[in-house]
């Protein structure tokens, strides 16, 4: 196979090329993904070195497949993709072309080639800031990565008091996203608050989304999320500034279960508040307001399986939950609120997965967070949540089933999410409080 170069730095392609969108899009013949991956890895044999896929491709599907033929000779290829359009809910929804949409599709694109996001490879981290929220001159702030238990590259930013020193280590945070949010948005707006109050505080992409790795994409697992709070625990333990008994979390929304369930069975974890909190598990179960009974549950069940057993013989990935793209007036509060929130500049980002693999939810709907709140106990809780958020039931189930020490925090007025980021609602002097007292000790 002849070979090219291509720009003025040197990159050194094949001259034919594989315009990979055929596979499994916009033609009228699709194939299978493992034929997809066949037809990719003989073209490979056959000296191939240059691939096209694209995000809008699917979306998403093409990238899966294309990234699972070449990951074994991922450092032989190339890889050419595309950018300028925002896809929400598997739909296009408007142009973007944005440095840090460019960025951020060019990293996704990589993802299931090499199991992480980084264009650069998983150590070199952009330190650009690409927050839906303002820097603050107050605190230090650095993107780190580090590997959890089952050795997913997490990726995370790290915001720290000006002061902060091995020499005087102080308290950490460890800080959970909501439910399908990545690290630039609440968590990192949270992270930086309350490093501008003292704490070392670590805002992460959960696995499987946002700049993190984990294949494939956008599942949904109760168990490695909430291992990924420890996973947290571990960085910030052997940080030279970080006090390694003084390491406390913060879930909001979708992560406050996930972090109920990581502090049962983490005692490294000394103290937790929950804010907005939100049982994913219990949603799935019960649906939302415990509206679903056991047959319409055990029919969700029965459509899991039969959409695996589909996607087993080469169907593509259904996608399902997520914030709506489009709202109606007899739809929950809520669910306008998460609209509102990640589909307008308020608080979208390129990199929010909005959707999960349907089949999550079976496995999903197995976490059972409040179970085993006794075990938490003696170490301290803090739920907090708004006296107008359709989901205040969540905290206050979890309260009741909790062990002292414990306390309910409700916000007069606030929604579920405005407590994501209106700073005038959010108690910064209750957390800042409670952290205090208990990671003091």
């Amino acid at each position: 196979m002849k070979k090219r170069i291509l720009g003025k730095n040197g990159l050194e392609v094949s001259a034919l090329g594989y315009g990979c969108m055929g596979l499994d899009f916009s033609y009228a013949h699709k194939v299978s993904r493992q034929e997809g991956i066949t037809l990719i890895r003989q073209a490979v044999e056959r000296g191939v070195t240059f691939f096209d896929t694209a995000e809008m491709y699917g979306p998403y599907t093409n990238e899966e497949t294309v990234g699972k033929a070449l990951r074994p000779v991922r450092e032989q290829v190339v890889f050419a993709t595309k950018f300028g359009f925002n896809i929400v809910d598997g739909k296009m929804a408007g142009t973007n072309s944005r440095p840090e949409q460019i960025k951020a599709v060019a990293d996704a694109s990589l993802i299931p080639a090499t199991g992480h996001s980084s264009t650069q490879g998983a150590h070199d981290m952009n330190q650009n800031w690409d927050k839906t929220f303002p820097k603050s001159d107050a605190v230090n702030h650095r993107k780190v990565t580090y590997k959890n238990r089952v050795g997913i590259d997490i990726v995370a930013d790290m915001y720290s008091p000006k002061t902060a020193s091995a020499n005087a280590p102080v308290a950490a945070l460890a800080v959970g996203h909501p439910y399908g949010g990545v690290k630039e948005q609440t968590s990192g707006f949270y992270a930086q608050s309350m490093a501008e109050r003292g704490f070392i505080a670590l805002a992460f992409d959960a696995s499987f989304g946002g700049e993190s790795g984990g294949e494939p994409r956008r599942i949904s697992s109760p168990e490695i999320f909430a291992e990924d709070f420890s996973a947290a625990v571990d960085f910030l333990g052997v940080q030279p500034e970080v006090d390694l008994e003084k390491i406390g979390v913060l879930g909001i929304c979708g992560s406050g279960g996930f972090s109920l369930a990581a502090a049962e069975i983490d005692p490294r974890i000394k103290a937790l508040a929950t804010v907005s909190m939100y049982d994913i598990g219990g949603m799935v179960r019960d649906g939302f307001g415990k509206s679903q009974n056991e047959g319409e549950y055990r029919s969700m069940l029965e459509a899991v399986g039969q959409q695996r057993w589909a996607e087993a013989a080469g169907a593509e990935v259904k996608m399902a939950g997520g914030a709506p793209m489009e709202v109606t007036d007899d739809m929950p509060r809520i669910f306008r609120e998460f609209h509102e929130y990640y589909h307008t500049p308020r608080g979208q980002h390129p990199r929010t997965p909005s959707t999960f693999t349907m089949t999550s939810n079976a496995v999903m709907s197995s976490a059972r967070p409040f179970e085993a709140l006794g075990l938490i106990s003696p170490r301290p809780l803090l739920f907090i949540a708004g006296s107008a958020a359709e989901s205040l039931y969540f905290s206050k189930d979890a309260y009741d089933m909790a062990s002292e020490p414990k306390e309910l925090h409700i916000v007069q007025g606030a929604t579920h999410v405005d407590l994501y980021d209106r700073s005038d609602l959010i108690p910064w002097g209750k957390l800042e409080s409670f952290f205090g007292k208990y990671l003091a000790k």
